[in-house]
């Protein structure tokens, strides 16, 4: 059935589910191309962006029509949602390159930094352009650096700014990112670590080669959540129009001390090294320091209770498991 004479937001309906042409941006990222697939079983028109046309047949595989994009081309944003005309925007944009650099983490996310900036920008300009009411946007929560307070964060507690050190870029483009988007009444999913495939290949490979150590006790908390569980958050935050914000993370915070040992075990290798704060320091930088000694995890009660979301890995014990073992 074709979509293209409804204007943006009518759709129609298949059972209970208002189906819709959806626009996501970044289709395939690791997370895009779980995403793609779960919009078009439900029913919904799917529009996906990649920056290369040799990806275009694997949207078409996806079932999305494929769209080449460039995020930071203003231009090319709204020439691609202006031919999609859709009801929503989804914001999957990042280029987070393999072999993570957490020492030099500012340079590792500089072009990710400028897609949630500039890029978030020209999606938003391009939605208001053609008339787009909604969008969702991809956020960060698979640990806090507000070391105050309890082990386990809400929506309701601050993002840090980490000033004066090299994540200061990273968490400036996130703040971008929610303060534009929440703006414009759309709904932030701030995702936990995601994991499965082709999204933890990189650390799965260090924890083998037992260069992904413990940093002192391990004490610091993080949250997980496998790449099909946010897929499924993602559909539900646009086929209800959420606004706000959503930590999409799984039932289980963790330290460090747990899961990179069980991360190991589900790989087949040997136990993680330990090393001392001060030699991690050197080595990876304040930012991995904090992460695996200070940070905190998320809470999911409210994306379970407004989105009505179920996990099928509600802990990254079982995640793990299936996905490594």
């Amino acid at each position: 059935m074709a979509l293209a004479r409804f204007g943006p937001g009518a759709g129609f309906r298949i059972g209970k589910v208002s189906v819709m042409r959806v626009f996501v941006a970044g289709g395939t990222g690791v997370l895009g191309r779980r995403l793609v697939p779960q919009l078009v079983a439900r029913g919904h028109q799917v529009t996906a962006t990649t920056t290369s046309a040799a990806k275009l047949g694997l949207l078409e595989e996806l079932g999305a029509e494929g769209v080449v994009m460039d995020g930071l081309d203003a231009a090319s944003v709204d020439e691609a949602v202006g031919k999609a005309r859709p009801d929503t925007i989804v914001h999957q944009m990042t280029a987070i390159s393999a072999n993570p650099d957490m020492k030099y983490i500012d340079q590792w996310f500089a072009l990710t930094n400028r897609l949630r900036t500039e890029g978030t920008d020209h999606l938003l300009a391009a939605a208001e352009a053609n008339g787009v009411s909604h969008i969702v946007a991809q956020s960060y929560g698979s640990w806090n650096g507000i070391r105050e307070g309890g082990w386990v964060k809400t929506e309701e507690d601050p993002l840090p700014l980490e000033k004066g050190t090299r994540m200061e870029t990273v968490t400036q483009a996130i703040h971008h990112v929610e303060e534009v988007v929440l703006k414009a009444d759309g709904a932030v999913l701030r995702y936990g670590g995601l994991y499965g495939p082709g999204a933890t290949d990189d650390q799965v490979e260090l924890v083998r080669r037992r260069q992904f150590p413990l940093v002192g006790r391990g004490t610091g908390y993080s949250s997980w959540v496998h790449l099909d569980d946010a897929a499924g958050a993602t559909v539900l935050a646009v086929e209800q129009k959420a606004r706000g914000v959503f930590n999409i993370v799984d039932d289980e915070p963790a330290p460090a001390s747990e899961w990179l040992p069980h991360l190991a075990a589900c790989a087949g290798a040997k136990r993680p090294m330990r090393i001392p704060v001060w030699l991690a320091r050197l080595l990876a930088g304040d930012t991995a320091v904090i992460m695996m000694t200070e940070g905190r995890g998320f809470s999911n009660a409210k994306a379970k209770r407004e989105l009505g979301w179920e996990l099928r890995y509600p802990s990254w014990r079982q995640g793990f498991q299936e996905s490594f073992g």
